[in-house]
């Protein structure tokens, strides 16, 4: 298949840490993990050496211009990029792997797989990038399917039609973050929507999965650029019109966002796009405890100035990757296609001075009439954080092969319930840490604010135990989960449901709702062949 992309691990198998760099940095977080034993290399798998089971399906004589049963589009097609997904693939277990793929290259290819699929009894899972972290891409369907193609949409990946006047682009959903910029700079315009994953995710994805993006408060979730949606049903097309408001009736979009396939196949959107942004000011801050940052992040996140960026790093967060110093930092920047930020910046800096924030460095402004400013040789926190940001998916891969366990979790709470929540994950995700791997370093963050409340985004490292990693991870997984809804938080503001995620909200909605999505499902889907065990339980004959 000549792809450049690792096989089991994140990304681009050419920007995996190397070995001597992957032990140096284990060993420098081993020291802050408390007891366990000395760290050992681990090689990586070979892909020619994998062994996965046979495939149960032959590609059908109607298919056979898309599908295949390669092995190793099999195997590149198992697994998301969580992390027990990163551990499996590593030890070179593929057991999971769909028994098919296909790649439909237009709406009428993805309609002859559904037709198909209904008829045989064959589970489909919609795939785009494949870096989901809850195990929505995973072939873990049960035995009630005669087996499972993975449906490969990035063939579906241009945009096919801009609106200028009303700032709006018909776009398939196949198509990866990197190539939707550039065909969208040829218009001058962006969506502008940066999730950790966007090089290797797709439209379709974060849609289906209701992702968070580069804005921290404003527009930044996903749902907030659909203006319209087209998807595709075993029952038929779903279509709504795009529209820039509209009182009629439950929205049909808000069926399918957040599906994560399994009412729908996504197949193109109509997306709010904008200018690409002129003007920059930017400003890093640092806070001596963690309320009074928290607290300024409530006054900014109420004050109506809206910030493209407002990262808060708890001290342990800025610290693991060394951003500013021994305080806590606030990455502040605002932006705009038409007017300078250096007022709302400035006015930003009062209320977040009220609150005992300091300055780290000297305020950055961009104006088109301007070259970039200069930073005389030192890098910026922001542009520390940038960096770390987008290596760290590489890091947590090159950790497992010397046995250190690194994942995340994330939520949103109000700013009332968050003090309490903040604690409780402190204390029982940190005796989980305790008790597993002998210790453990929990860290966290703000990715998004709200005026009602933040969006805390937490990450762990610990010693993990050999042999029984999975289990480890669960428990701590698990100590983290019942901490969120104890707490009145969401089980993921942005990663998605998936498979993981299923026993927490199935607790947190509400039940006549899941009536609701099982009749939903039942007139889309009568055959339940829609990436069968997300959002719904798998039927008990399964």
């Amino acid at each position: 298949m000549n792809d450049p992309r690792s096989f089991w691990a994140w990304g681009l198998a050419a920007k995996l840490p190397p070995p001597e760099l992957r032990l140096a940095i284990a060993s420098q977080l081993a020291s802050l993990l408390g007891a366990g034993s000395e760290l050992e290399l681990q090689p990586d798998p070979q892909l020619d050496a994998l062994r996965l089971p046979r495939a149960r399906l032959e590609v059908p004589a109607s298919l056979a211009d898309l599908c295949c049963a390669d092995d190793e589009a099999r195997v590149r097609h198992t697994y998301g990029r969580g992390y027990c997904d990163l551990l499996r693939g590593f030890r070179g277990d593929f057991g999971s792997a769909p028994d098919l793929v296909a790649r439909p290259r237009d709406e009428a290819g993805i309609e002859r797989v559904l037709d198909w699929a209904t008829g045989a009894r064959v589970a489909v899972i919609p795939w785009g990038g494949g870096t989901n972290v809850v195990g929505g891409v995973e072939a873990a369907v049960g035995d009630g399917f005669a087996g499972v193609v993975s449906l490969d949409l990035t063939g579906l990946d241009q945009v096919l039609e801009v609106d200028s006047n009303a700032r709006l682009a018909r776009v398939q959903a196949g198509i990866l973050g990197p190539d939707l910029e550039r065909q969208l700079s040829a218009h001058g315009l962006t969506l502008r929507h940066y999730p950790q994953s966007f090089e290797f995710s797709t439209l379709g994805g974060w849609i289906a999965t209701r992702s968070g993006g580069h804005y921290a408060t404003g527009r930044t979730r996903i749902d907030d650029f659909v203006a319209g949606l087209r998807s595709l049903t075993p029952a038929g097309a779903l279509e709504s019109r795009r529209l820039p408001g509209s009182g009629a009736g439950p929205s049909p979009d808000r069926w399918v966002m957040g599906g994560e396939g399994a009412l729908g196949i996504i197949s193109q959107a109509w997306m709010r796009v904008t200018r690409l942004p002129r003007f920059r000011s930017k400003l890093s801050l640092g806070f001596g405890t963690f309320e009074a940052a928290v607290d300024a992040c409530r006054s900014l996140a109420q004050s109506g100035l809206q910030p493209a960026n407002a990262r808060l790093l708890h001290r342990k967060e800025a610290g693991l990757f060394g951003v500013g110093g021994d305080c806590h930092v606030l990455l502040l920047g605002f932006e705009s296609a038409d007017l300078p930020q250096r007022a709302n910046l400035e006015a930003a800096l009062e209320v977040l001075g009220d609150c005992g924030g300091l300055p780290l460095g000297a305020p950055q402004h961009r104006e088109p009439s301007q070259t970039a400013p200069s930073t005389h040789g030192a890098e910026l926190p922001s542009q520390s954080w940038r960096r770390a940001f987008f290596e760290a998916p590489y890091l947590q891969s090159g950790l497992v092969s010397v046995g250190l366990m690194a994942d995340t979790f994330e939520t949103c709470c109000s700013w009332s319930d968050f003090p309490a929540l903040h604690a409780a994950l402190e204390r029982e995700v940190g005796d989980a840490l305790r008790r597993t791997g002998g210790g453990g370093l929990l860290s966290c963050r703000f990715t998004h604010i709200y005026p009602d409340g933040p969006a805390p985004y937490y990450t762990f490292i610990t010693r993990a135990q050999a042999g029984a990693e999975l289990e480890q991870w669960r428990e701590i997984k698990t100590a983290a989960s019942d901490v969120l809804l104890r707490h009145a938080a969401t089980i993921t503001h942005h990663h998605a449901v998936g498979r993981t995620h299923l026993p927490w909200y199935i607790r947190q909605r509400p039940e006549l709702f899941a009536r609701m999505l099982a009749a939903a499902k039942q007139a889309v889907d009568p055959a339940g062949i829609l990436n069968p065990g997300v959002l719904l339980p798998l039927p008990l004959s399964s």
